[in-house]
């Protein structure tokens, strides 16, 4: 199948699926809400279409099924450690902004690591460095001295899983749609230049 026949089953799809949602929204299957769907569906994927996403990588199923696995357990884990430190008794959970780099490339799979860190009670990711590649994450109740090890490890599993899920170093590539030369030069440099050092930032001081 060509990029342009992908393209134009992508599209007839999304018509598809809006002019259901048309229906379904009327709550009654005539020829008319059947017509009017199809022209608001067409209005907006034409008029209201949103720029093209760039994909790299591949999908692996099995990979797909071990990061959901992932995203649950530390999910749950993540809401029971929560639910403990409002209801203990002491003093109020210490709270920290961590900086943690990122091996992942794509600005897609990127997007879907940090919306799954933000679904993590007590987690949320404040600010993404895209030139960089790093992270800025407040975690919740880290007053341990192992505990910002401890999360540190968690988002390296995160990562893993997603890697191996989407982006493996085997077969991603930078996209070609939409982007030019310069920018595939900027990505793959930017892959070659990120660091690996979880434990610290480039100055070599853990970043609170």
């Amino acid at each position: 199948m060509t990029l342009m026949h992908r393209e134009l089953a992508l599209k007839l799809a999304l018509v598809t699926w809006l002019t259901a949602v048309w229906v379904l929204l009327w709550g009654n299957v005539s020829v008319a809400n059947i017509a009017g769907g199809i022209v608001v569906a067409l209005f907006v994927t034409t008029v209201l279409a949103l720029p093209t996403v760039p994909v790299e990588g591949r999908v692996h199923p099995l990979s797909v099924v071990r990061l959901v696995g992932v995203l649950v357990y530390y999910a749950l884990v993540s809401s029971v450690q929560v639910a403990w430190a409002a209801v203990r008794p002491g003093p109020n959970p210490v709270n920290a902004v961590l900086r943690y780099p990122v091996r992942i490339k794509s600005d897609l799979v990127l997007t879907f690591m940090v919306d799954s860190l933000n679904m993590v009670p007590g987690t949320l990711v404040l600010e993404i460095d895209r030139a960089e590649r790093v992270l800025y994450i407040h975690v919740l109740d880290v007053a341990k001295p192992d505990a910002i090890d401890q999360f540190r490890t968690i988002v390296r599993v995160y990562e893993d899983a997603f890697i191996r899920a989407f982006e493996r170093d085997s077969e991603w590539h930078p996209a070609v749609v939409h982007t030019t030369r310069d920018d595939e030069d900027t990505v793959v440099e930017t892959a070659h230049d990120i660091t690996t050092d979880y434990s610290a930032g480039p100055d070599g001081k853990d970043r609170r």
